[in-house]
């Protein structure tokens, strides 16, 4: 299955089902209505769903996490890791209204920042989704995995599901 979004086109070929999940258009069979936040792809595996946000910034330095608290490029590190926390968090939601979260869900988030600060983005994200069994009273983890992953590490650690860059209109 191909999906287009935000500038990218994937292929999924083991998928049940892939589609636009962040869909304003009111005429669509995926458009949601309530006013929360969506990734951008939901993937059903026939044993997972992924969830895929996509990200590109202008100017990937400005989201640096190696510069002092209460800096400018702090602040928009820990606003980012805020804001896609919320676009999974939501989208769980929205998911489990549809009772379609039996299987295990994977986060993926494909931004245009070099592997070091994909590695320390993924590494706040999985503290504060939280991924795994955050409490011993759960009997789920809402997410079973999270990568963040610029587009050339996408297609080295999943080349069964291509992911190119396309022109937008």
């Amino acid at each position: 299955m191909i999906v287009e979004a935000d500038g990218y086109r994937f292929n999924f070929p083991d998928a049940i089902l892939a589609f636009k999940f962040d869909d304003n258009n009111p005429q669509s069979l995926t458009f949601h209505g309530a006013p929360m936040k969506a990734v951008d792809i939901i993937v059903e595996l026939p044993e997972a769903y992924l969830f895929v946000e996509i990200k590109e910034f202008d100017r990937p330095e400005e989201y640096d996490a190696d510069f002092a608290e209460n800096s400018k490029e702090y602040d928009n590190y820990k606003w980012l890791k805020r804001y896609l926390k919320y676009k999974f968090r939501d989208s769980y939601l929205y998911r489990h209204a549809e009772n379609k979260t039996e299987k295990p869900i994977q986060y993926l988030c494909l931004l245009n920042f070099d592997d070091a600060l994909n590695s320390k983005m993924k590494k706040g994200l999985k503290i504060d989704l939280p991924v795994g069994k955050a409490s011993s009273r759960w009997i789920k983890p809402l997410a079973q995995s999270c990568q963040v992953l610029n587009l050339a590490a996408w297609n080295r650690n999943f080349p069964k599901w291509f992911a190119q860059k396309v022109a937008t209109a």
